[in-house]
């Protein structure tokens, strides 16, 4: 299926020397979305996609069977205010995910509804955050994909908004004063009092107050620190606790500090370190008991739990009360300290090899004292408590073939319900999931879950390998829809567990990051040697899927090894990592990748960066690139560009293995509507079984 000819594409001789490096950048022109050739040319590759994906005919019937399975819908662990509730749920046919409301004895109430503000279903719920009464209600919205997030205050009661919108507060915590009176919350300063291009940092601590104009807000905290600074924010369920976190951009260290409120002003308050110039990230937690929690993967890279006095918080006088373990990845906690416990709990989340579990301690000794029952082999997330105490923790759970379903746990009788679960009703293929063991080129064991339909005959199929590789983001099992219609036709799925994430700790991760990233691509190179020489599949059979740091990984195998896979699917990506920095966020990532300003490390990003190892008379496997117009994380001008490189390279050799381009308007790099989901997987997944030679 040899599509029409590519679209021209204006090749510039751009050759700079950086550093000491000869750096050419052929496409530099299509770095300029609005510019009237860079639009002609998406026209050309809309009409070229248009007319190969007319051809695939088995496409209608995968988007018809992923819908019928996101039709099983979600829902997610509660937000307890004293007896309030709040939580998320999405039904069958809706778009979205849509915020409730309940007491303990009933009454449930739709909050937001983002469908109900904007039928498009370009408007999203980026966050929410009820106040210590559950009276009121800080929520977030963005439109069109640009997560810009404008913050609005809502009356519960009455569902009217009292007090916003506020901009420039994407990436906010929300910490809330006593009464409602008041919240923390930081915000962007405006782009005038910033230098030209750099409006997407500069962020300030603010304290607002409920009804005040945004602009009379009190900046408390960030003047001097990095430009890509986020920061987290909570004040402890009495009001006396202020902890704020500052993270430059992502990297995987952060400054603590901590305020006395009864000591010192809300508006200036006295804060004293926790945390400062130090290697490692920490979290605190104020706990009803007057001890200071500290999650942390100081001295432990898979973390640990130490308490300290609040009011004298530094280093020297942590102790711990769970003790890193040698396998598994401290992930969560909650504690229930009821007055219907003898003893009060604590109940701590891991996972070990990417595979959940809850233990059972004493609070006050950390003593393991037994274990959560789960349901199965699967994924636990949104561990939570009553503010104000009790015996009941809730938690979400799924796994490979379970839809979302939301656990509570009663510490009196030790045993574990189902309080909730996803509403829809959907017939789920049977699924055999088996987690291997391979080895990666310098001999380190990397991690595989392999899928494949139950009862399957053995021989090689058409698979699928996936991997992300990056910001310690760990690969778990969950219910995805893309993954069981891929498998439900006979097809493979892998995904691994490479390093540079976060599925053995923080060593984990830190290892397959900056002048180490090419141990990635390695671990994904050796994931898909390991699928072939067990007879999963073939090289004739394997395809490749990621996006976003995902997308940069399968940018770097194509070019690295183009004769390994038959096809691929690359989502808003990162592909030219000599100028990833001037686009987007690329500035809070600097620490994972480098910086593109210091020489040894534009000579790390050079080694691997997939726009820059685009050779002509090579064939490279067939790729499908799939951007969105609204991204404002990940430039998609790094696909435009690729995709001009590739089709050059590719244009006189081999046309039925073709580089095409999907793109999408009014939707970014984060949440979208159902539909616009299913439509992408199903494309997606036609693209890769077409050439596979699972669907034709």
């Amino acid at each position: 299926m040899a599509p029409a000819a590519y679209p021209p594409a204006r090749r510039d001789d751009i050759a700079e020397h950086i550093h000491g490096h000869l750096v050419r950048d052929p496409y530099r022109w299509l770095e300029d979305a609005g510019s009237e050739e860079t639009k002609a040319w998406l026209a050309a590759q809309d009409a070229l996609l248009a007319g190969f994906m007319a051809r695939l005919g088995d496409r209608p019937a995968l988007a018809a069977r992923i819908t019928s399975l996101l039709g099983a819908g979600s829902v997610g662990a509660p937000v307890w205010r004293r007896e309030r509730q709040f939580f998320t749920r999405r039904a069958a046919g809706q778009e979205h995910a849509v915020l409730y409301t309940a007491t303990a004895s009933g009454g449930e109430r739709a909050l937001i509804d983002p469908t109900a503000i904007d039928a498009t279903g370009t408007t999203t719920l980026d966050a929410w955050h009820p106040d210590h009464d559950g009276r009121l209600l800080v929520y977030q919205l963005s439109k069109g994909g640009d997560e810009e997030s404008l913050l609005r205050v809502m009356d519960v009661a009455t569902g009217e908004d009292i007090d916003g919108p506020i901009d420039r507060c994407r990436y906010t915590d929300v910490a809330w004063l006593p009464g409602g009176k008041a919240f923390y919350y930081s915000r962007r300063l405006p782009p005038g009092e910033v230098p030209d291009g750099e409006q997407q940092y500069h962020r300030r601590v603010y304290l607002h107050q409920v009804g005040s104009p945004a602009g009379n807000d009190v900046m408390i905290f960030g003047e001097g620190l990095e430009k890509t600074s986020y920061y987290s924010l909570s004040v402890s369920r009495d009001g006396r606790w202020l902890i704020i976190g500052a993270a430059a951009g992502t990297a995987p260290r952060n400054d603590l500090w901590i305020a006395d409120l009864a000591a010192s002003p809300e508006s200036a308050p006295d804060l004293r370190v926790i945390q400062q110039g130090v290697d490692a990230q920490t979290g605190a937690h104020a706990g009803r008991d007057g001890r200071l929690y500290l999650w942390t993967d100081r001295d432990a890279p898979r973390g640990r739990l130490a308490v300290t006095d609040p009011a004298d918080p530094g280093h020297l006088n942590w102790r711990d009360l769970i003790r890193e373990d040698p396998e598994a990845v401290l992930a969560d906690f909650a504690i229930l300290d009821g007055h219907e416990l003898d003893r009060p709990v604590l109940l701590a989340s891991w996972t070990r090899h990417a595979i959940s579990e809850v233990s059972v301690h004493d609070l006050a000794t950390g003593e393991r004292t037994g274990t959560v029952p789960l349901p199965g082999l699967g994924t636990v997330g949104g561990l939570s408590e009553r503010p104000e105490g009790g015996h009941e923790a809730w938690f979400g759970y799924t796994d490979n073939t379970t839809p979302p379903l939301v656990l509570r746990y009663d510490a009196v009788s030790g045993g574990t319900e189902t309080w909730d679960r996803a509403p829809g009703v959907v017939e789920v293929p049977g699924v055999s999931t088996r987690q291997v063991d391979y080895p990666s080129k310098d001999g380190v064991t990397i991690r595989m879950l392999i899928m494949s339909a139950s009862g399957a005959p053995q021989g090689p199929r058409p698979a699928i390998l996936y991997g992300y590789g990056g910001f310690g983001v760990s690969m778990r099992p969950g219910y995805a829809a893309t993954i069981l219609a891929w498998v439900e036709r006979g097809g493979v799925y892998a995904i691994a567990a490479l390093r540079g994430g976060g599925d053995e700790g923080e060593d984990w991760h830190r290892v397959g990051m900056r002048a180490s990233k090419q141990k990635v691509f390695d671990d994904f190179h050796a994931a898909a040697e390991k699928l072939i020489a067990d007879g999963w599949t073939t090289r004739e059979q394997l395809a490749i899927s990621g996006g976003s740091n995902g997308g940069l990984l399968v940018g770097a195998a194509i070019t690295q090894r183009p004769d390994l896979y038959a096809a691929a699917a690359c989502s808003a990506p990162l592909l030219d990592m000599a100028r990833y920095e001037r686009f987007g966020l690329g500035e809070t990532w600097n620490d994972e990748y480098g910086t593109a300003a210091d020489a040894e490390q534009l000579g790390w990003l050079l080694s691997y960066s997939p726009y820059h190892h685009v050779r002509d008379g090579v064939d490279y496997p067939p790729t499908l690139f799939t951007i969105f117009d609204s991204d404002t994380r990940v430039d998609p001008m790094h696909a435009r560009k690729m995709c001009a490189a590739l089709q050059h390279a590719t244009a006189a050799r081999r046309q039925d293995r073709p580089i095409l381009l999907r793109r999408e308007p009014d939707v970014g790099h984060g949440a979208r509507a159902i539909s616009r989901s299913a439509a992408l997987s199903a494309d997606t997944l036609a693209f890769l079984g077409f050439f596979t030679g699972l669907t034709r």
